[in-house]
């Protein structure tokens, strides 16, 4: 089982090169466990024994399972994670020609990516393409992965920066960050070139194309390493192993008295602030629709939201074997460990004495250990999804996070064991 999870989390990630691909990878796995699909813009029949899920923009989710109790007084219990993960996004008009022959192509930094790691390494592309329809308001929607090794960043040869391994190797967005996708023969063939090859990879002609949303990723899928296969390597643990943790336990739950709730938002890496981020009420306003569309009032709302607990899954990082230092002196979360609970005394994490409690006695009734984290005093720390999400509700929570190493690489790691831990977790959380 300790091996299961880890490997299904590698599938799933292989299959999820962005946002998109991740919530249609979630919405299928909820479809094929009897889960069915609301939409915002239409009337919702709620009912008891019912499973239910809601997306937002194709790149977030909501799902949910009504409880058999009193939903003022049972309240929600809520497992909250991302979809997004730091990448390179392609501009308009994105074709470059070099020396009449090499063709790259123009792209954006997408969150806060450690840049040198997407150096000499293939690359490929993914994301949504929105198509023509007879509804101007409302274009259609496909997605595309290309699913081969389609580009690459070439990193400049040493002989040209002899001292890059002594003093740093600072880079340009701009201008050192661009793949390379080809060479070409005629000046002419780089126009249209992208929109020419996305149209035939989607079998579509290229006059239906209106826009497109790609991304680059790492081609080679992740793998289990270390002498007793006792690691997980590969892009986008931060933050699809708590999402595929977060899936697999609601899957997995048995029907209890509280509503059960898995909410997956985009946009965590550039602050949350979209629609279907974080900090939109999207969240909220579906807590209450799922009180009044069983009759509750505001006052019932308000109570739920007051008996509610909520687990802000992102990932954590784990000590460092080569920079021991600079962690905190007495907390060390280490790989197979266990979930970490990050507490932060200036608020960066939701965390306190009270929640910390809470998830530790989840960790004893489903026998796994637990680790804390606490940032280095010197040094400041990132934030997550828990103290957003408060701006749209006050309810008790505590952030965590699976313990790992190289967060926002191309290619990070985290512990076998603790894919199989988080799991039980969520599990436990979501059948009390």
């Amino acid at each position: 089982m300790e091996k299961q999870a880890a490997l299904d989390l590698l599938d799933f990630i292989y299959e999820s090169p962005t946002s998109f691909h991740a919530v249609q990878n979630i919405k299928q796995r909820l479809q094929a466990n009897g889960f069915k699909q609301l939409f915002s813009g239409e009337a919702w029949h709620i009912e008891h024994g019912g499973k239910y899920f809601v997306t937002k923009n194709h790149s977030s989710l909501y799902a949910f399972i009504p409880g058999n109790g009193n939903i003022a007084e049972e309240g929600f219990k809520l497992i909250c994670a991302h979809s997004d993960s730091p990448t390179f996004k392609i501009k308009p008009n994105a074709e470059m020609l070099v020396e009449g022959k090499y063709l790259k192509l123009n792209t954006e930094v997408y969150g806060g990516p450690i840049m040198y790691t997407w150096f000499d390494r293939p690359l490929s592309l993914a994301g949504r393409v929105m198509l023509k329809s007879d509804r101007p308001l409302k274009p259609t929607t496909q997605f595309v992965n290309f699913k081969r090794p389609l580009l690459e960043i070439p990193h400049l040869a040493i002989h040209f920066n002899r001292a890059v391994n002594d003093q740093g190797n600072p880079l340009s967005k701009q201008k050192d960050m661009l793949p390379v996708i080809g060479m070409v023969n005629d000046a002419l063939e780089k126009d249209n070139f992208l929109l020419k090859l996305i149209a035939k990879e989607m079998n579509v002609a290229e006059d239906e194309i209106l826009d497109f949303d790609l991304t680059l990723y790492e081609y080679a899928k992740g793998t289990l390493v270390g002498a007793n296969e006792e690691f997980i390597s590969s892009g986008r643990l931060d933050d699809l192993a708590m999402a595929h943790a977060g899936m697999t336990a609601l899957l997995d739950s048995t029907p209890c008295n509280k509503t059960k709730v898995l909410a997956i938002f985009d946009n965590e890496e550039v602050g949350s602030g979209t629609k279907q981020g974080a900090a939109a009420p999207t969240l909220r306003t579906i807590l209450e629709r799922i009180v009044f569309g069983q009759g509750g009032k505001p006052e019932d709302l308000y109570r739920a939201i007051h008996n509610s607990f909520m687990i802000s899954a992102d990932m954590a990082h784990a000590v460092h074997p080569n920079y021991a230092e600079k962690h905190d002196p007495t907390n060390h979360p280490v790989m197979n460990g266990g979930p970490v609970i990050k507490i932060n005394a200036n608020q960066k994490y939701v965390t306190d004495g009270d929640s910390a409690a809470v998830f530790k006695t989840i960790c004893k009734m489903a026998g796994i250990p637990y680790q804390t984290f606490v940032n280095h005093s010197d040094m400041a720390g990132g934030s997550t999804l828990g103290n957003i999400l408060l701006t749209q509700m006050e309810i008790r929570g505590v952030d965590i996070g699976n313990p790992m190493w190289a967060m926002h690489s191309v290619r990070e790691t985290a512990g076998v064991k603790d894919q199989e831990y988080v799991i039980k977790a969520f599990t436990t959380f979501y059948n009390i």
